[in-house]
């Protein structure tokens, strides 16, 4: 099963990723956007496209939802990461990342990966 400290791990792993506190949780960044965020329960937030967010919803029912209201409707998307091996939850951290990041640097990522 995952843990924060992997969850961390895997966010950090990517290009140019900070680590910032955001209110009563911890906020994963990249060049000041935030692409995910993460509290002590067995969660994650990330910034996802909505179609994305629309389709690994469908494809992960109860483990992958939209936050509720404005925010979700923007790609804002609830990840259980207990139901998740570090393999899923790693793609969709990555997902978020380029969401968020710089269009260069996501591009050189993209095409390094």
């Amino acid at each position: 099963m995952l843990t924060c400290d992997d969850i961390r791990s895997i966010a950090l792993a990517l290009p140019e990723a900070e680590e910032q506190p955001h209110f009563d949780s911890i906020s994963f960044r990249v060049k000041g956007k935030i692409f995910a965020t993460m509290g002590d329960e067995p969660r994650a937030t990330l910034k996802l496209d909505p179609e994305d967010q629309h389709n690994l919803a469908e494809a992960h029912p109860g483990v992958v939802s939209p936050v509720e209201g404005y925010w979700g409707r923007n790609g804002w998307t609830v990840v259980q990461w207990a139901g998740l091996d570090a393999e899923t939850l790693s793609s969709l951290m990555r997902m978020a990342w380029v969401n968020v990041a710089p269009k260069r640097l996501a591009k050189a990522f993209v095409q390094g990966a």
